[in-house]
């Protein structure tokens, strides 16, 4: 197999590892303990997570954009509602409108930050002054 080729399977499956993080905090990040919204924190953490990981394990950053893009695409996706009128994702109660929101920014905003982030590998060390 060409390298092209293993590439874009790479790229494919970060796009529908992405869509699992996705589907799961979209699901999740309703749950709320007390006023905590811990389902939203534990979806951008893992979400984050995953981000950073395939950025990092790869060095490439078209997987980290093909993971949030499968993380924006889940979220999007499950956010509607159904043809027979039913939503998987609950509608959100007085007093958390913002978590939702928050979730639907969360993606692609880790996305852009860790896609973007400058690869800081390729730098020189700096150079020590000659001692005397």
């Amino acid at each position: 197999m060409s390298s092209t080729i293993l590439r874009v399977i790479g790229w494919a499956v970060a796009f529908f590892i992405g869509a699992f993080y996705g589907t799961a905090g979209t699901v999740g990040q309703a749950f709320l303990v007390g006023p905590v919204p811990v389902g939203l924190v534990l979806a951008t953490v893992g979400s984050a997570a995953l981000l950073v990981a395939l950025r990092t394990l790869t060095g490439d950053r078209v997987n980290a954009l093909a993971g949030g893009l499968g993380i924006t695409a889940a979220t999007y996706l499950f956010s509607q509602v159904g043809p027979g009128g039913s939503a998987i994702v609950s509608a959100p109660t007085v007093g958390t409108e913002w978590v939702p929101l928050v979730w639907t920014v969360v993606g692609p905003a880790l996305m852009v930050l860790v896609a973007m982030w400058p690869d800081f590998s390729k730098l020189r060390a700096a150079q020590r002054p000659a001692e005397s």
